[in-house]
């Protein structure tokens, strides 16, 4: 690591003007005052968070109940049943591919929303604020509107989980507690409890915003790096952890290496990039982009090239040759068809490359003979 001089960013290897992989450096020097001013920071991002999250889910499930009240207002006037609900699920699905929230099963859940809940105004204040499958299971289970107001006031003051209200339910707590319905103030779960880790995860709320593919490939991703990562590092075959989701600054743009370790036997860099989604000759260009960094910034004259490895969710062999053709930087391309070992996760089996594919493709990469 290089400091010339005191007030100046530590980084990993060399440095140039446009172009370094900064690190934080030592904890011994950090303010007196810094772990503290860090704790108010990180509880007022986490609220904030929160906050921000629970309005998006009461504007959601607001329009629910709006839609539900437009069937339900429809089917009393002029006797909508469920062969329109059906035409009703599929336009909708037309005009918003994206969403799953549309179904003719979610769409008589809104119509019974509205009918359970008639008053919007009572809406906003309870069954708005926590998320929608909760309110499923409160129309599900109970028939009066005082103990769903009960149970959902309850839902959102302890952080309960659906999991947890169908217990409270069950266990009918509404008349062990024996305690009256008061206002319901509008307030934040506790930020660690079983509701605010749910509502972050909710299908609902993310297909209502449009971001539910992009999270689901996120998640997939950090799942696989995870993997990636132990599985690497158990097997014993030369890799040295350096480091993960590395951050590199060229320009003026910010740039995540998913996985960089050294190779021991084969004297070089590797650099891993894991994709939840097909291959994309995009990502060859990134690739390279990082293998370049790691070779000027990090290489020692005595190493060798960098190598690239990029495991995606399937490919096409002739769109993999001619996405890589031109570049002379090492880089392999994988896709996911075998299990790396019987420790992964049920839900993904199957989705990495086998410890000879992965050795293969650094070797073939590496040149080594």
């Amino acid at each position: 690591m290089t400091n010339s001089r005191e007030d100046e960013r530590l980084t990993r290897g060399r440095q140039k003007p446009q172009a370094s992989f900064p690190v934080a450096g030592s904890r011994l020097d950090l303010p007196v005052d810094y772990h503290a001013t860090l704790a108010n920071l990180k509880q007022r991002i986490k609220n904030e968070r929160l906050q921000l999250t629970l309005t998006a889910n009461a504007t959601m499930t607001l329009l629910y109940w709006d839609i539900g009240r437009v069937i339900l207002d429809r089917q009393n006037q002029q006797g909508w049943g469920a062969k329109i609900i059906d035409h009703l699920s599929e336009d909708l699905k037309l005009a918003f591919p994206e969403m799953n929230g549309f179904s003719p099963r979610n769409l008589k859940y809104m119509r019974k929303f509205a009918q359970q809940w008639p008053k919007r105004e009572i809406v906003q204040r309870a069954a708005a604020q926590i998320p929608w499958r909760s309110n499923q299971l409160l129309l599900d289970k109970l028939d009066h509107e005082e103990k769903r107001r009960w149970y959902a006031e309850q839902t959102l003051q302890n952080g309960w989980s659906r999991d947890v209200l169908a217990m409270q339910i069950e266990n009918r707590l509404h008349e062990r507690q024996g305690k009256a319905i008061q206002n319901f103030d509008l307030t934040l779960p506790p930020d660690d409890s079983d509701m605010a880790v749910q509502i972050f995860k909710d299908p609902y709320l993310f297909d209502f915003l449009g971001t539910a593919d992009t999270r689901k490939e996120r998640e997939v991703e950090q799942a696989l790096i995870d993997h990636v990562q132990q599985f690497l590092l158990e097997l014993g075959s030369g890799f040295a952890f350096v480091g993960r989701q590395t951050l590199l600054e060229v320009g003026d743009q910010d740039f995540r290496l998913d996985l960089l370790f050294y190779h021991l036997k084969l004297r070089c860099y590797v650099v891993i990039e894991l994709k939840a989604v097909p291959f994309d000759p995009a990502f060859a260009g990134t690739l390279n982009l990082y293998l370049s960094a790691v070779d000027d910034l990090l290489r020692h004259s005595d190493d060798k090239p960098t190598i690239g490895l990029l495991l995606c969710k399937s490919k096409n062999d002739v769109v993999v040759e001619y996405a890589l053709d031109g570049y002379r930087r090492p880089m392999g391309v994988a896709q996911w068809e075998t299990q790396l070992t019987q420790s992964l996760p049920d839900d993904m089996k199957g989705s990495l490359p086998s410890i000879e594919e992965i050795e293969a493709e650094l070797k073939e990469a590496g040149g080594e003979e």
